[in-house]
C-alpha cells in the first residue's frame, strides 16, 4: 500500500512494509564445536554442508520474523586432537528448525543497496550421531555408548550476523554468519565418563564407547572422563543467502493492476 506523502527516508513515496512476505534459501558450510575438538586444527576441520529454506515476514522497517528449515552435516576425530588417545570419533546428518527474529540496520523504505543485520531465534534440531566400527555405520543414541539415554530432540538458541545486497528489485543475495547454541552436550554423543562395561547393553554399544583398544592405548577406567559436561556443543553455519519477496497483498493487488490495465 503507497500514500503521496512523503515517508523517512523514502524520496517521496512510502510503501507500508507489515506483511511483506519474502521467500529464503542459503547454502554453505557447517562447523562443529564440542568434546571432540580442542581447537581448530587445519588437518581435520570437520566441516560438512549446510542448506536452509525459509520464509520472512516484515513486521516494520526494521524487524521481520523468520522461520526455516534447515539441514546439516558435521564430524570430528580425535586422532587430529590432543585427546588423540581415547580414539573417539563421530558424523552426523541432522535437521533442524528455527523461528526468529531479523534486525535490519536500514529502513525498508530506505531501500539500501548493502543492508547488514542482526537476528536470533530459538529452535529444535535432532541427534543423530553415528561412528563407523568395521566398515559399518552404528547410530550411537541407541546404543547408550556412556551409560546415559539422553533427549535426540534439544533445543537450539541461534545468533548471527549477515548482510543482504539487492540485485534486483525483489531479489537479494547476501552473506550470513550464524552460531547455533544446543541445549544438549551430546551432539557428538560424548559428554561425561566412560561407564562401567556392565552398563551397556550389547558387544558393539562396549566397542564403540571406548575405542583405545584400537590404537593400542589401555582400556578407560570406568569414571575417567570421556568428555566433558561444562559446555554444552554447538555448530556454526556459514551460508551464501537468497531472498525474493513475493510482497503483501495490497502490493500484490497493485502489482497485478499494472500488469493488467483496462481498456
Amino acid at each position: 500500500m503507497r500514500w503521496d506523502k512523503a515517508g523517512p527516508n523514502s524520496g517521496g513515496r512510502y510503501t507500508n512494509p507489515f506483511g511483506v512476505l519474502s521467500v529464503t534459501a542459503g547454502v554453505g558450510v557447517a562447523y562443529y564445536m564440542g568434546d571432540l575438538n580442542d581447537g581448530v586444527n587445519v588437518k581435520h576441520l570437520g566441516l560438512g554442508p549446510s542448506i536452509s529454506l525459509g520464509v520472512a515476514y516484515r513486521l516494520t522497517e526494521h524487524v521481520s520474523a523468520r522461520g526455516e528449515l534447515r539441514f546439516y552435516q558435521v564430524s570430528a576425530d580425535q586422532k587430529y586432537s590432543k585427546n588423540y588417545q581415547n580414539n573417539l570419533s563421530f558424523k552426523t546428518f541432522n535437521p533442524d528448525i528455527n523461528l526468529g527474529l531479523q534486525a535490519d540496520l536500514f529502513a525498508y523504505n530506505k531501500h539500501a543497496p548493502v543492508n547488514p543485520y542482526l537476528f536470533g531465534g530459538v529452535g529444535a534440531t535432532y541427534l543423530n550421531p553415528k561412528a563407523k566400527l568395521d566398515g559399518v555405520w552404528y547410530s550411537l543414541p541407541p546404543l547408550t555408548t556412556e551409560g546415559v539415554k539422553y533427549k535426540r530432540m534439544p533445543l537450539v538458541f541461534t545468533a548471527g550476523i549477515g548482510v543482504s545486497i539487492k540485485a534486483g528489485e525483489r531479489l537479494s543475495l547476501g552473506l550470513e554468519l550464524c552460531n547455533n547454541f544446543l541445549n544438549s552436550d551430546y551432539l557428538d554423543d560424548v559428554s561425561t565418563v566412560y561407564p562401567h562395561p556392565d552398563q551397556l547393553p550389547s558387544d558393539i554399544a562396549r566397542l564403540l564407547s571406548d575405542r583405545s583398544y584400537e590404537i593400542g592405548e589401555p582400556l578407560r577406567q570406568p569414571g575417567w572422563n570421556r568428555g566433558s559436561a561444562k559446555s554444552k556443543d554447538s555448530y556454526l553455519f556459514f551460508q551464501v543467502r537468497a531472498a525474493y519477496s513475493i510482497g503483501n497483498r495490497a502490493q500484490n493487488i497493485e502489482r497485478r493492476k499494472t500488469r493488467c490495465p483496462k481498456f
